[in-house]
């Protein structure tokens, strides 16, 4: 078994706890304005969520909303991103360019450093584009600090970071990265997308933006929040990029349809959809203590992370045009949601594979033990077992599982 989110190292656990009280020493706010601090990390909150139709497009802009950001909802995202990095694939070299989009403080780099620290010694080149010029300010400064760095001279650190205020789809005049990123980009531009059509031509406008900024040996990373429509959103993304050659590495254990494609965006709230759409959570008790009280007093605690993301890989025409050959034995599954009693002492939790939606069974322990985002290897019995409910294929775990 592997699993997508292990427990941080002790060392990558220090550093991340160590954010806030940086964000802090970096660019401190006066007493007399943190008080107030926990109100506007609770409005910021609601502007990126229920009210996003208030919501302008240079909040980041706006001081009191770019200081709740930097301490409430920059720590947070590195703390995710920190917990899935060491787990993917990342061949970089020397000298190679990546190109963050969307970057904000940027988060990307600054998770990166903390929790690869088989990259730290490479000399590579972040360009790192966003709208907001005070957020990108900030980030500077942080990755600084926390890298012991000059980053106006780009000495102390072989990482250059290179800042750009542009919003997605601007031209812009720099060479293709190794590795294009995009972290809680996407979800700001498409939520007012009416119906599955809207979105699905948004992805596919998107899918080329993001492989015409990208060599063809390079590989491209975009994460949202996990609530449906961003799931729906990496599915559709992720067929787009896959027409193009850019086939799934993470966290897809095959290159074939997705059986997790989120639900209609147009689908009414009194309908009782089914909601099966790729994403993942994990327990949130490693993150800083810190940032736990922060959200304790703006009454939002985050007991769990959840997201979705799609980490596709370099241009493979071939692979794209062939059908992918299905095995009965040996089908690698990458665990989707939480546990649920089937019958009897019998659990489940559903799963994605090359067979495509997966229901895997069997006892209550075991099937805890396979946390979202673990990829475990199971065999389909003779004959076959659908559930009743989802179509999906039954899959039992080994008693020693």
């Amino acid at each position: 078994m592997e699993t997508l989110f292990p427990p941080l190292d002790p060392e990558i656990r220090r550093q991340v706890d160590s954010i806030p009280a940086l964000v802090d020493q970096v660019l401190p706010i006066p007493k007399r304005f943190r008080s107030g601090l926990s109100r506007d990390v609770a409005e910021l909150s609601r502007l990126l969520t229920s009210g996003r139709g208030e919501r302008n497009d240079s909040y980041l802009n706006e001081a009191p909303l770019l200081s709740a950001y930097l301490r409430y909802f920059l720590p947070w995202n590195v703390y995710r991103l920190a917990r899935l990095f060491p787990s993917l694939s990342l061949p970089l070299s020397a000298g190679d360019a990546l190109t963050d989009l969307g970057s904000g403080p940027l988060t990307l780099p600054i998770a990166l450093w903390i929790s690869r620290p088989d990259l730290r010694q490479l000399p590579l080149e972040f360009r790192c584009l966003d709208r907001s010029g005070p957020a990108l300010e900030a980030g500077k400064k942080i990755f600084a600090a926390l890298t012991g760095s000059n980053t106006a001279a780009n000495t102390g650190c072989p990482w250059t970071i290179k800042t750009i205020r542009a919003s997605l789809g601007e031209p812009v005049r720099f060479s293709k990265a190794k590795l294009l990123t995009a972290v809680n980009l996407f979800n700001e531009l498409f939520w007012k997308l009416p119906g599955v059509s809207a979105l699905s031509s948004f992805a596919e406008k998107q899918a080329r933006i993001l492989s015409s900024l990208t060599l063809e040996s390079g590989s491209i990373l975009a994460l949202e929040p996990g609530v449906p429509r961003c799931g729906e959103f990496i599915s559709l993304l992720r067929a787009s990029l896959s027409a193009k050659g850019r086939l799934p590495l993470a966290p897809c254990p095959h290159a074939g349809p997705c059986p997790l494609p989120g639900i209609p965006a147009a689908a009414s709230r009194s309908e009782k959809a089914d909601t099966k759409w790729c994403h993942f959570a994990f327990t949130t008790t490693d993150a800083p203590a810190a940032l736990h009280r922060l959200s304790e007093e703006a009454r939002i605690p985050k007991e769990r992370a959840v997201l979705s993301f799609l980490l596709a890989g370099p241009v493979n025409a071939a692979a794209a045009s062939a059908p992918e050959p299905v095995h009965s034995d040996s089908l690698p599954v990458r665990v989707i949601s939480d546990p649920f009693p089937l019958t009897g002492t019998l659990y489940g939790r559903y799963g994605c594979s090359a067979r495509g939606l997966v229901l895997v069974s069997g006892k209550r322990g075991g099937v805890e033990t396979l946390e979202s985002g673990t990829q475990v290897t199971l065999t389909a019995t003779t004959p076959e077992k659908r559930d009743g409910k989802s179509g999906a294929l039954v899959l039992g775990l080994s008693a020693t599982l």
